[in-house]
């Protein structure tokens, strides 16, 4: 299934021509095919010069069809300014068997009209899956063309987090590893950049400004830097965080206290640049929920007025979107209704579709992948876990070992994953109120085209007057 660079010229010779380093597609409708399958398969298991090409390929057919990655920042300004609202946008972290995954997403955004919806992937998750940017967005722009979807896509990093305990040590380091990443991400098409400094927040000061000053000082810093590397014509959207997942909730007088800080600060030292447009939040959830000894999941006390109450400071105050709440996947289906209703700008939403897609694992697989975790993840187990919970928190870093495994699941397998996702979805999209967004998204949000030169690093934009009617 993996091509030369030759071949894979002619893998979509039938609809896309490619001459002196220019992209043309003849016949779109044919991209939809299985011909974009080995395209995908060329982008992440090919040899080093297949990648290229293929990654290449695959970007510069989207940006001519209109399959373009995109900031989602004017649209969350929009709704800070209160001009669109009433649903809450779903970032997806798409982990494991990710051209699967991502294609049940774009099914299902085009039987709903959806258009509110971002693809990410964490820091942590990068490297743990095996999944570097550039991979991750040659796989979801494939999708996107394999399932016949046109519009912007939202491709986020999330968490890019900077870890307290080695900013302890030695800060500059640990910042500059987030900043290298930026780099990488950005380049890639990452124009959407969660940037978590909240673990930097040092709750022995005695008031709430020093408090988080080391948390919007960093975010600051961080944030000048993503403004130095974005494209032409491309204002990234750039997330905050005030408190952890998995801790206290947040509260009203911090949100102030990081704002004011971040706000202050990046004037001072940079007047007139573009901050943030949302800002996490802290409410009662946890990333992977809180695994009891039988493996299953406990209850999790969200607190939806905090994020009411939050959102309506973040778009009344500071012209945000709102507030984003992470660690939501695993809640009860009978919780993300609400979302919508508190105008929660955004969830994320990660470890269900990894508990989705293990759950159809054939049992060999399964096997084998229980036993690679008792030989390589037994460090990180507790002397109070069961075989359940050690096997439900580490599982996740079995993607990136096993991921040419996950991507060749049997057929049949194929078949009730992918009507499982498609179910999973499909719900959640109507939900959290994202049926029917592609206009808004269409009124608010206008990617540039962005061409890249195969071989070359980053992307140029291309002029005013470039033909985009193919």
């Amino acid at each position: 299934m993996t091509a030369t660079p030759a071949i894979a010229s002619t893998l979509l010779a039938d609809c896309v021509t490619v001459a002196d380093g220019h992209v043309h597609v003849t016949a779109p409708e044919l991209l939809a095919s299985e011909r974009m399958d080995a395209v995908a398969w060329a982008a992440v298991f090919g040899d080093a010069e297949e990648k290229d090409y293929a990654r290449w390929l695959l970007w510069e057919v989207g940006q001519a069809v209109g399959v373009r990655c995109a900031s989602i920042h004017d649209l969350y300004l929009a709704r800070g300014r209160g001009e669109c609202g009433g649903f809450t946008v779903p970032a997806i972290n798409v982990r494991a068997s990710s051209y699967l995954t991502a294609r049940a997403i774009f099914r299902t955004a085009n039987r709903l009209d959806a258009g509110a919806f971002i693809l990410e992937i964490a820091r942590s998750e990068i490297a743990y899956t095996e999944q570097r940017p550039a991979e991750y967005v040659a796989v979801m722009i494939a999708a996107a063309l394999r399932e016949g979807f046109r519009g912007p896509l939202f491709i986020q990093g999330d968490h890019f987090q900077v870890n307290a305990k080695k900013y302890a040590a030695n800060p500059g380091p640990e910042v500059d590893a987030v900043k290298q990443l930026v780099t990488e991400a950005v380049a890639a098409g990452f124009y959407n950049i969660d940037v978590d400094t909240s673990t930097l927040v040092d709750l022995s000061q005695p008031t709430l400004d020093a408090q988080q000053a080391p948390n919007y000082t960093v975010a600051v810093d961080i944030c000048r830097f993503v403004r130095s590397v974005e494209p032409q014509g491309v204002t990234i959207s750039l997330g905050g965080e005030i408190g952890e997942v998995g801790t206290e909730n947040s509260t009203p007088e911090e949100l102030h206290a990081f704002m004011q800080g971040f706000d202050r600060t990046l004037a001072a030292q940079a007047p007139g640049m573009a901050g943030l447009s949302k800002i996490s939040v802290q409410s009662g959830t946890s990333h992977g929920g809180v695994v009891l000894a039988d493996g299953s999941i406990a209850d999790v006390a969200l607190d939806l007025e905090t994020l009411r109450e939050l959102g309506e400071i973040a778009r009344r105050d500071y012209g945000l979107a709102g507030a984003v709440q992470h660690g939501a996947s695993t809640l009860p289906d009978t919780a993300f209704n609400n979302f919508p209703k508190t105008e929660t700008a955004e969830i994320h939403l990660a470890t269900n579709f990894q508990n989705i897609l293990y759950d159809h694992l054939p049992p060999a697989l399964a096997q084998e992948i229980t036993a690679w975790l008792h030989e390589h993840a037994k460090d990180e187990r507790k002397a109070t876990d069961s075989d359940a919970q050690f096997i439900y928190k580490t599982r996740k870093k079995a993607i990136g070992p096993f991921k040419k495994a996950m991507w060749t699941l049997p057929a049949d397998v194929v078949a009730a994953l992918s009507a499982a996702y498609d179910a999973k979805f499909g719900f959640l999209f109507e939900q959290l109120g994202i049926a029917g967004t592609k206009p808004v998204v269409a009124k608010f949000v206008k990617p540039v085209r962005l061409q890249r030169t195969l071989g070359a690093p980053g992307v140029a934009a291309a002029p005013d007057d470039a033909d985009l009617s193919d």
